[in-house]
């Protein structure tokens, strides 16, 4: 539970950093204690308890992280809501979650301030209570609250700390947060966090530049980043005047890693690399590769399924996932609830296969396919091929209608060089020997950067738009 998780860290770790930043003076694992019992007195105050929903709409930071913990110890719901979605968005999730109370200010309960500082009663052990709404990116569709209970919760304890996770605590050190706080891979591992003991480094925007000097001072031994981060970190003028040596492994999880950018990594940073293939749904538990794992599995692959998780593919070439984290459902959608968990399994709507190593390959999104003259054609797969051309620093599929062909692909491109001289003809030159001719793009778009969510995935809506309204370069082969 986190009640039992911030109390024994505070215990344990009393006046250390548990946040620090932005803006503010960091806050201790003392504090985090003290302030979330009072601010949970507030919340009963205010009429809340056992079952209530409470949405967080507050950058993250402190605040967001008392107020998390206040709602766990009086048995509350909390649903984290993106501040970087922009307001219809917000009222959209809003208006799915219908929670009974909503923090959008700080201090997170205004009237806590005048209450005692009394801990908040102890509750019960259940492992069926709900704790958290996570909402999924919308890459796919409006937003969907995934629910995860006590026991979810405990399950991703396990996996990522191992069978001894309730002995387990210290040995985190200082780590960054890539994300919003109200992302899978924090609402659904701040019991590990807290349990380790790390000091977690909260800048108010990611930048690049700012990364690059928190991990270099701070001296940042495991790096979590989304792909598109790190290809940014890599660009960044600045980057060989920062001293990464403190960095041992790189986690990238989120958005797929292109062959390219684990390769370049590897060779800059000089650290391990392991992707980490999941979901809100999985519980931001699923798949790894080996952080020294060959070119074959570093380079093409999302690895095998982690400690307590299954994989299989479907008959249609869907990837399915088994594990005691996976959600319990959508929030106030039992229809979806019931198209994505099919007999325990989860759906996750990705097209992959698994070869004789048990290794896992992602060809793209069921949903993304499009036909090109009768022909299938996966964009991941042949985004996974091109990314490796050596102009390439990003690169997206996106089909547009054609009169004879029924759909083509539309290659849009960020190169590594400002004034590239790439064509259409050399990507496809590039991609020959790995992909059939009808797969190959047809249309090259040059773009300065790749449109990308609030959660930095890859937004195929904006894409799709890049498409139609930018001039392009080439066309039909």
């Amino acid at each position: 539970m986190l009640a039992d998780a911030v109390r024994g860290a505070a215990l344990r770790f009393g006046d250390r950093p548990a946040i620090v930043g932005p803006g503010t003076a960091s806050v201790s694992y003392r504090e985090l204690d003290d302030q979330s019992d009072r601010v949970a007195a507030g919340f009963r105050a205010n009429g809340l308890g056992e079952g209530s929903v409470i949405a967080l709409m507050l950058p993250s930071g402190g605040s967001y992280v008392v107020a998390y913990l206040a709602a766990a110890k009086i048995g509350a719901i909390t649903a984290g809501i993106n501040p970087s979605l922009a307001p219809p968005e917000k009222a959209a999730v809003i208006a799915r979650l219908q929670p009974d109370h909503v923090v959008d200010r700080e201090p997170p309960a205004a009237t806590s301030s005048d209450l005692p500082g009394t801990p908040a009663t102890s509750l019960a052990h259940d492992p069926e209570r709900i704790v958290a709404i996570v909402f999924t990116s919308g890459t796919t569709g409006p937003p969907k609250g995934a629910v995860f209970r006590n026991r979810q919760l405990e399950a991703i304890n396990r996996i990522d700390l191992g069978e001894d996770w309730r002995d387990r605590w210290d040995g985190g050190g200082a780590m960054l947060a890539s994300t919003q706080f109200a992302h899978v891979g924090f609402m659904t591992k701040l019991q590990w966090y807290l349990r380790l003991g790390v000091t977690m480094h909260v800048l108010e925007k990611w930048r690049a530049g700012d990364v690059l000097e928190c991990v270099a001072e701070h001296r940042i031994a495991v790096l979590g980043v989304v792909a598109p981060q790190l290809a940014l970190m890599l660009r960044h003028p600045r980057f060989d005047e920062f001293d990464l040596d403190c960095v041992s492994l790189i986690i990238a999880g989120g958005a797929a890693s292109p062959p390219g950018l684990v390769r370049e990594a590897r060779e800059r940073i000089g650290a391990g690399y392991s992707i980490r293939y999941s979901s809100t749904e999985s519980g931001g538990v699923g798949l790894a590769t080996a952080p020294d794992a060959d070119d074959d599995e570093a380079l093409h692959t999302v690895g095998r399924p982690r400690p307590g998780v299954q994989a299989r593919v479907t008959e249609t070439g869907e990837l399915c996932l088994r594990s005691p984290a996976v959600f319990d459902g959508y929030w106030n959608d039992p229809e979806a609830t019931t198209s994505t968990l099919v007999g325990g399994w989860l759906h996750t709507g990705d097209l992959a296969r698994i070869d004789e190593r048990g290794l896992v390959h992602l060809d793209g999104r069921c949903k993304e396919m499009y036909i090109r003259g009768g022909y299938n054609v996966a964009p991941g797969e042949v985004e996974s091929v091109l990314s490796e051309h050596p102009l390439v620093a990003a690169i997206a599929i996106s089909p547009r209608p054609d009169e004879v062909m029924g759909e083509i692909g539309v290659a849009v491109v960020v190169s590594r060089e400002p004034s590239s001289t790439l064509t259409l003809e050399d990507l496809r030159a590039f991609g020959a020997d790995r992909l059939a001719r009808w797969k190959l793009p047809e249309v090259l778009v040059m773009v300065d950067e790749l449109p990308l969510t609030s959660s930095q995935k890859l937004d195929r809506v904006a894409l799709s738009r890049v498409v139609d309204n930018q001039p392009m370069a080439g066309g039909a082969a």
